[in-house]
Order: C-alpha cells, then sequence, then structure tokens
C-alpha cells in the first residue's frame, strides 16, 4: 500500500509535556511528520492519517542524538492549543 509523510513544524512559546513523555520539553520549534493512507472517495482519492511523530529535541537545539517519537495528533493540537492561551 502506498503511504506519504506530510510534514510540518509546530511552535511551544512554554514547555510542554505530552503522554508518554518521561520530562516536559522545551519550548520551541518541533518538526511533526503524519503518515498518511490513501482511501477511494467517491472517485477520487483523499488520505486517511495513520500515524504521527514528534522529532525530539526542538528544531534548533544542540542534542548529539535525536528521536522521533510516535504522538497521538489530537493530544498534539491540546497542547498547542493550551500553550498558545498561557501567551
Amino acid at each position: 500500500m502506498t503511504t506519504r509523510t506530510v510534514s510540518s513544524i509546530v511552535s511551544f512559546a512554554h514547555p510542554f509535556r505530552l503522554a508518554g513523555f518521561q520530562a516536559s520539553q522545551p519550548a520551541g520549534d518541533y518538526r511533526v511528520d503524519h503518515d498518511e493512507e490513501p482511501i477511494d472517495v467517491m472517485s477520487h482519492t483523499a488520505w486517511r492519517r495513520i500515524a504521527s511523530f514528534i522529532h525530539l529535541p526542538a528544531v534548533g537545539m544542540r542534542a548529539s542524538v535525536h528521536q522521533m517519537v510516535p504522538i497521538e495528533a489530537a493530544e498534539l493540537e491540546a497542547a498547542l492549543n493550551k500553550d498558545h492561551q498561557q501567551s
């Protein structure tokens, strides 16, 4: 099956924490990848998200090791909304 990855950068103005993270993450810009698979919808193709990942540490932060951590897209959206309300 064909899949595609859609990448974006999300910005946090404050430290944040997502479920499954052992510690809070610093404020900054983070790359997020969403893996999608095609679905047929009335004679055209649409895409359904099947997985989301955030790259740690933040873009531009110094670290010798980067990791890609699976996340729930809805939880990320909630964390971003909470962060924007704090500003």
